[in-house]
């Protein structure tokens, strides 16, 4: 089994022992963290403890995890929408709905099912292992990704020597993304700078919050691009790529993506006679270096219908 070791810190001090597992492991569920406590696979100092131990900083906390049992990823016909390709990558305007990768739940019907079929073997890590030696292949070709309703422009690697040198541009902050919300709310400010960490919310472990006990840079750089009666539509870019930031930001800024009732509660699924059965969030264009040549490219990707016809209707004073 895979080990993994925790350091317990001052900001988590007093968390029972189940619940401080369960904030470096949010998608696994109380109960099953539990039954790992109970069957002797999470040690604090090298000891069993109960779930309700509370720990203390500078414990150290030990988990060794069952292997994830690796399910088969098979290719699927499933459309894909171009916006440039040659022998190293592929950038796509993804459509939303689509989920990236596959993951418990979701091992069919995602874009890296339809880049299995379309391309082939595609590279996981920048390591030489390519998805026909299997471990990774969920993630085949995958350098960053979308919220499943986020629409936009996703770039994927053809090669390793792609992969790595793309993952390093992401990494060192390289590529400059930029995306179009529409937001609940008429923002007065003709522009703006969101700095504001981020990191899981301190008691609802699938959420991202600014109220974190494990903070994490993020910057958003928002611009207004048109005001509507009870809307506003923004450009955002994030000049850090945490999950769901631009959702996160906003909604913490008073004007949460429509659409998002994660972040926007029900009140952001409609306005006046629209309803949005998705956030309002796409991913316009990305600028990066090409992973061989080093040319600079932008890439840009119109809206979906959806989005496109919420604007028409708000600008026709929806």
């Amino acid at each position: 089994m895979p080990q993994k070791t925790l350091i317990v810190t001052d900001s988590h001090t007093g968390k029972r022992l189940d619940m401080f597992i369960q904030h470096h492991e949010a998608y696994s569920s109380r109960n099953r963290i539990q039954a790992f406590i109970k069957d002797g696979l999470a040690l604090v100092n090298g000891k069993p403890e109960k779930p309700s131990y509370k720990v203390r900083a500078g414990d150290t906390v030990t988990l060794e995890l069952p292997e994830r049992k690796v399910r088969e990823v098979l290719p699927e016909n499933i459309p894909l929408h171009v916006v440039f390709e040659d022998d190293h990558m592929v950038v796509l305007n993804k459509p939303p709905g689509l989920v990236v990768h596959p993951a418990p739940g979701n091992y069919t019907g995602t874009l890296v099912n339809a880049l299995l079929y379309h391309y082939g073997s595609l590279p996981t890590s920048g390591k030489g292992a390519t998805d026909k030696e299997g471990g990774g292949r969920e993630r085949a070709g995958i350098v960053h990704r979308l919220d499943k309703d986020t629409s936009g422009v996703i770039v994927v690697a053809r090669t390793e020597q792609a992969l790595k040198a793309l993952t390093k541009q992401f990494k060192d902050r390289v590529v400059q993304k930029k995306y179009v919300a529409l937001v609940m709310g008429v923002i007065k400010k003709g522009s703006g700078t969101i700095d504001a960490a981020i990191g899981r919310h301190v008691k609802e472990r699938k959420k991202i919050s600014v109220h974190t006990a494990s903070p994490r840079e993020a910057v958003s750089l928002f611009k207004v691009k048109e005001r509507f009666k009870k809307a506003t539509l923004v450009e955002v870019e994030i000049k850090t790529g945490r999950t769901h930031q631009i959702r996160v930001h906003m909604a913490h800024l008073g004007y949460p993506v429509l659409g998002d009732r994660v972040y926007g509660g029900a009140k952001a699924a409609t306005l006046g006679a629209l309803a949005f059965d998705r956030q309002m969030l796409h991913a316009e264009s990305l600028s990066l270096l090409h992973p061989v040549t080093g040319t600079p490219l932008t890439f840009i990707a119109p809206p979906p219908a959806d989005m496109l016809d919420a604007i028409d209707h708000l600008r026709r004073g929806a």
